[in-house]
């Protein structure tokens, strides 16, 4: 529903609309309408990605009597793409003819559909379907956010124990961890723009979640070996074999980025769920 109006109608057609392309769409409406199936709806929307054809036009644009005379007439005559569908045209459904403002059937541009449906990208993909392109990811800010907590103590962590002696925030930039430090930021952010595309795509489904549960049975053995003595080691083992999961199975993974799976691993660490240092 958009400003109170209700979109009954959405058909698409590679060319523009036409008389015999609407008038059995309306003879399906004016007979469900009849029967009460649903509600009378405040406007009527003819919307195809060509728009609606000239005929069409002129005749909406003669005026609503002018346009349900010609559409009875098809009906009632049996042309205009309603072949051998006289009988079809009963009194109830007359009667929800006549009981309906023919204004009320509106052209619909192609652009005020898309606009419509760009306020709720949820609903349109829940609608249709279709699954938007993801959009840029929000750059990266130059200091950690709160949010980011977790996963960059985790790191600091991982540098101390490299050094030997505390590495603090404050101590990142101009060291040898300052480019480590913001390339691992730089892979959470992508996965955080990954986690807003879910949540505009897929609000109640938790697909970005589901993602990370797949990360972490796909990366934790690899983290958990023996081998890997140090804290370093195990965020460059965690990352490397996050680089190589196959994650078909994942809705979002048509969407996926360089950086994204790299920076779920981040994320996994955000939540607790990954420790780089024993």
């Amino acid at each position: 529903m958009r400003d109170g109006w209700d979109l009954y109608q959405a058909k698409h057609y590679a060319q523009g609309l036409t008389h015999s392309d609407v008038f059995p769409e309306m003879a399906k409406f004016f007979k469900q309408l009849s029967l009460k199936t649903y509600p009378r709806p405040s406007c009527y929307y003819f919307c195809s990605p060509r728009a609606v054809g000239n005929d069409l036009h002129n005749t909406m644009a003669a005026g609503a009597a002018f346009f349900k005379a010609k559409f009875i007439d098809a009906w009632k005559n049996e042309h205009t793409g309603m072949k051998a569908r006289a009988a079809e045209l009963t009194q109830d459904v007359q009667a929800a003819i006549d009981d309906f403002d023919f204004d009320r059937f509106i052209e619909c541009p192609v652009h005020d559909l898309l606009a419509w449906h760009a306020l709720d990208k949820a609903a349109h993909h829940g609608l249709f379907g279709i699954v938007p392109q993801r959009g840029d990811d929000d750059p990266m800010p130059a200091q950690p956010a709160g949010h980011e907590s977790v996963y960059v103590n985790e790191l600091l962590r991982a540098y101390t124990e490299d050094r030997t002696s505390p590495v603090s925030l404050s101590d990142v930039p101009g060291s040898k961890y300052e480019e480590h430090f913001d390339s691992h930021r730089q892979t959470f952010y992508c996965a955080e723009g990954l986690q807003r595309f879910s949540r505009d795509i897929y609000p109640h489904e938790l697909e970005f979640e589901k993602l990370l549960d797949m990360v972490h049975a796909g990366i934790r053995p690899t983290v958990a070996q023996f081998r890997h003595k140090t804290g370093m080691d195990r965020v460059d083992a965690a990352i490397e074999k996050a680089s190589t999961l196959q994650v078909q199975e994942s809705r979002l993974s048509p969407q996926l980025r360089g950086g994204d799976l790299p920076g779920t691993c981040h994320h996994l660490a955000n939540d607790g769920r990954l420790k780089w240092v024993k």
